[in-house]
């Protein structure tokens, strides 16, 4: 998957494409996959990189929501349930089970947490990870002992699906590709095409070369998250917002604060959310909040409240309390939730998706989350190909295997998230062993994934590489930095870029950075 291939493609099409989706998220890639699989000729536009906003900040679940459960959400937690176990059919290599401890320190909170659990379970029916068990609180410190022991009386073990949201991203733009859509990042939609008032495609900049193209297309589909209001003001100035963002903010601990590989999910704090402590990649994330926010932007930031919500509740829960000074990195991501009338919380507007179709025949889908990426998609093409007058076709991702595809993944390997690319990164490797050299001592990342990124992934900048491509800036932020000058050096010979490519390049990640550093 090659970028410049991508804009030739546009440059060379001559017939009018089936479907634009504007925006590179999980929504949008989705759309991508659900239609080119299709045989709909397809095109994405994202304005940064993939998956660059929400889509890459998530608590890295596929889950059915234990907490919508609670609020009484039946048929969105039926559904997400249903997705989880497509999802970890079609995409091994990235997402698995994932164990979860409920501590209980009263009695009859341990009572009612085995009930909605069990009923959890049902609902997951032959798609379930495993049945959820009681466990004393000795063997509940067995599994994770660094759990506060005062007065612990025991804990309910559960599962749920944990993965790598922005490499699932990648990997969702690369099975579009592989079935003749064209994903393009760094593509920004500036305005939309309309013929007798109806949206006939859009205009778009290539923000890396500052192209112009006019695009035409029989149907477009917004699919832009927190973006999607601007979206509709492009289509009627006067359109109503229906967009109400929430920020979420986690941070990243070292491995010691949760040792193992078993997950900690405290149902209620303060504020009515969950708060999870889980194993990633070597460390521990821990999160999340809901802060109703006002403005939107490609790179929220956390605030100083929310940083200390988290440590002051992991406290209470964790034998040792986390400090600032423990914090490896800091990130926060916007929710892009759709109004619902006078609910004022945040916390309480569903995550269920909402799908509608302006006057001039804009296709818009919002709301939602990650594990119901694939049916928000089908959703959305299906709605998308009768406005445009498509021939009808059936969509058929819930059998469709995500590329890299691999059951037999081994966790141990640093490379597994890559699954069936992966022998071609260690052939990278064997070719010049230098690539196997590692970037940092503190991540598990090698100067291969980088050539790999630049050649294969699309990737055009360090941030796409540190953040999305690799994680590391989501793990160790300031080890990021340290790394940045071996990865801008890879990725520069790779390209044929320049000495001052090099220098701007490293300059920009370590502004970036800097919001992800506790200082």
């Amino acid at each position: 998957m090659k970028r410049s291939e991508m804009i030739q493609a546009v440059k060379n099409e001559t017939a009018v494409w089936d479907l634009i989706i504007i925006g590179g998220g999980a929504t949008g890639l989705g759309t991508a996959v659900d239609a080119a699989s299709r045989g709909y000729k397809t095109l994405l536009l994202e304005m940064d990189d993939f998956a660059k906003g929400t889509s890459s900040r998530s608590t890295k679940l596929v889950h059915g929501g234990v907490r919508y459960l609670e609020q009484g959400d039946v048929p969105l937690v039926l559904e997400a349930l249903k997705e989880r176990g497509l999802l970890i059919q079609n995409a091994p290599h990235l997402v698995h089970n994932q164990s979860f401890v409920v501590p209980y320190y009263s009695w009859w909170r341990g009572l009612y947490y085995w009930l909605g659990l069990r009923i959890y379970d049902i609902l997951s029916g032959e798609l379930g990870l495993g049945p959820s068990r009681h466990l004393s609180a000795r063997t509940t410190l067995e599994k994770v002992s660094t759990l506060r022991s005062e007065g612990l009386r025991g804990s309910i073990i559960y599962h749920d699906g944990q993965f790598d949201d922005s490499r699932l991203a990648v990997n969702l733009a690369k099975t579009s590709a592989e079935h003749g859509g064209v994903p393009i990042n760094y593509m920004k939609v500036t305005g939309l095409l309309k013929s007798s008032r109806k949206v006939s495609g859009v205009t778009a900049r290539d923000m890396l070369s500052g192209e112009e193209f006019e695009i035409e297309g029989r149907a477009v589909i917004n699919a832009t998250g927190v973006f999607t209001d601007t979206i509709l003001k492009m289509d009627q100035a006067e359109s109503t917002p229906v967009i109400e963002p929430s920020q979420g903010v986690h941070i990243v601990l070292d491995k010691h604060f949760l040792p193992g590989e078993t997950a900690i999910m405290i149902p209620k704090t303060s504020d009515d959310r969950i708060l999870f402590a889980l194993p990633w990649h070597g460390k521990v994330m821990v999160g999340t909040t809901d802060t109703p926010v006002d403005d939107i932007t490609a790179e929220p930031e956390a605030m100083e409240e929310e940083i200390d919500f988290i440590l002051s509740h992991a406290a209470e829960y964790l034998s040792e309390k986390p400090s600032r000074s423990d914090i490896r990195s800091v990130f926060a991501g916007l929710r892009p939730l759709v109004k619902n009338g006078d609910n004022e919380e945040t916390s309480e507007i569903s995550r269920d998706h909402t799908l509608m179709v302006s006057s001039s025949g804009l296709v818009t889908i919002a709301g939602g989350k990650w594990t119901t990426y694939r049916k928000m998609a089908e959703d959305v093409v299906d709605r998308a190909s009768l406005v445009g007058d498509l021939e009808d076709q059936r969509c058929v991702t819930e059998t469709l295997r995500i590329h890299g595809w691999d059951k037999i993944i081994d966790k141990e390997d640093p490379l597994s998230h890559y699954g069936s690319d992966r022998s071609e990164i260690k052939e990278l490797v064997g070719n010049n062993p230098e690539l196997g050299e590692p970037l940092h001592e503190r991540l598990p990342y090698i100067k291969a994934e980088v050539v790999w990124a630049a050649r294969n992934e699309m990737a055009m900048t360090v941030e796409d590489f540190n953040s999305r491509r690799s994680r590391a800036l989501f793990l160790d932020a300031k080890a990021s930095v340290e790394m940045a000058p071996e990865v801008a050096r890879l990725m520069a010979e790779e390209a044929g870029r320049d000495d001052h490519w090099v220098n701007n390049q490293i300059a920009a990640y370590k502004k970036l950075a800097k919001s992800y550093q506790i200082s």
